[in-house]
């Protein structure tokens, strides 16, 4: 091995300083492990940073802060139990036996560990993944980015702004935008309802005006240097543009707010099963993945709506990371968790049926008045209404595991009352 680079030994290391990642660290070094913080920005918190509206912390606090006030308050945590914290740092590489490669100001280092968590986020997806048609000027950018300029730099993008996609990101940054004087000519979803949550929609577009155009998309880009404007298009139940719909509209800022994936390179790296549908790793009940000791949480694993959830998933890791780096082992999770009628996805998609857990889905279309249940068991919740761009979170008690010990396959499903 290369003299200059030093190895060093931690029970747990944490990847990812966002909320997902604090709250493994933090709960990994209460129960007493020695953990370690890995975060490549100079400062923990993640996008928390740059989200200035309030509505965190509901769940967790009962109280609505800002995304800066929520994650100072979990930075203050991180140094109440003496984490150890390596900001400014970057890994390199994880192998399957947990060794990961570490490069920090300080200089590089082989790191054993007992377990590790990977709450390394997700990232928005760009034009290129979606192929929009048309020119390449500038003034086209991810909507996240745009969010970074204005909360964190102070620097306004663009002045007549269009958002492609009704991800909670652009509706949210269509309102701020709108607070600095920037006109915004509209939102367009290609779906036939919005994926945000819907009390962004009313509060971010609703209450400015700004009009959502459902069953739309951008199909094509106009200007040389600087954007010049798009042409909108509807599109027909094939999510195909439909010709002579197209309308010109004069904007020099396109924010892409088309979905967000997670950053599963790691996962790839260590050798790690990842779910098709998700594109995170396939988890159990505390999000070890299926290459023992590998746990992931947050938006890593899949994309969630709320911090609060993001934040328990958190402490739920930390919980099997603990355990595991403890005895080597966690119950087996030798029963799947399935996806039913009208249900994307389930997660975790495997549990051992020994423990209380939580599980979170999306479903495939709207519905109303339905029940989320577990088929051949009276397990079962009843939901208003769902929608694809709301995720549902539920539940499974200590005194619903009785009617699962039979079963090896648990098929979550979302049917009419």
């Amino acid at each position: 091995m290369n003299k200059n680079i030093k190895r060093i030994k931690k029970d747990i290391v944490v990847v990812g300083g966002g909320p997902a990642g604090m709250a493994a660290a933090i709960r990994g070094a209460e129960e007493g492990a020695d953990v370690l913080l890995v975060e490549r920005d100079i400062e923990l918190g993640g996008i928390l940073n740059q989200c200035i509206h309030n509505g965190f912390g509901v769940e967790i606090y009962g109280e609505e802060l800002t995304g800066p006030e929520y994650a100072e308050r979990f930075t203050r945590r991180i140094g109440e139990n003496q984490v150890d914290v390596r900001l400014n740092s970057y890994v390199l590489s994880l192998q399957p036996d947990k060794v990961i490669t570490l490069l920090t100001p300080e200089g590089v280092f082989k790191v054993d560990s007992e377990a590790v968590v990977l709450a390394t986020g997700a990232r928005e997806k760009s034009r290129g993944e979606i192929r929009i048609p048309g020119d390449r000027p500038s003034g086209v950018m991810p909507a996240g980015t745009a969010q970074k300029f204005i909360n964190k730099k102070g620097f306004m993008p663009g002045k007549k702004v269009f958002v492609l996609g009704s991800g909670d990101i652009g509706l949210i940054i269509s309102r701020r935008l709108t607070w600095e004087g920037a006109e915004v000519e509209g939102v367009a979803e290609i779906m036939d309802y919005p994926t945000g949550l819907n009390r962004n929609v009313v509060q971010c577009l609703h209450d400015y005006d700004i009009p959502l155009h459902l069953q739309h998309t951008v199909t094509d880009i106009y200007g040389t240097d600087r954007m010049e404007g798009i042409e909108l298009s509807r599109v027909d139940e094939n999510f195909q543009p439909i010709e002579g719909s197209g309308k010109d509209i004069d904007v020099d800022l396109l924010l892409l707010s088309v979905g967000l994936v997670p950053e599963n390179d790691f996962f790839k790296e260590a050798g790690v099963t990842l779910s098709e549908k998700t594109q995170g790793p396939i988890v159990d009940e505390w999000f070890q993945t299926d290459v023992p000791g590998i746990f992931g949480c947050g938006n890593a694993v899949h994309i969630e709506d709320l911090v609060d959830w993001v934040t328990m998933d958190g402490f739920r890791a930390g919980d099997g990371a603990v355990a595991f780096a403890g005895n080597g082992n966690l119950p087996d999770p030798d029963k799947e968790l399935l996806a039913g009628g009208n249900v994307n996805y389930v997660v975790p998609q495997k549990v051992s049926g020994e423990d209380a857990f939580r599980f979170a889905l999306r479903v495939e279309k709207p519905m109303e008045n339905v029940n989320i249940s577990i088929k051949g068991t009276d397990v079962s919740y009843f939901k208003k209404i769902v929608t694809p761009g709301e995720m549902e979170v539920e539940q499974v008690t200590e005194g619903d595991l009785g009617q699962l010990s039979d079963l090896d396959r648990i098929k979550v499903e979302v049917t009419r009352r």
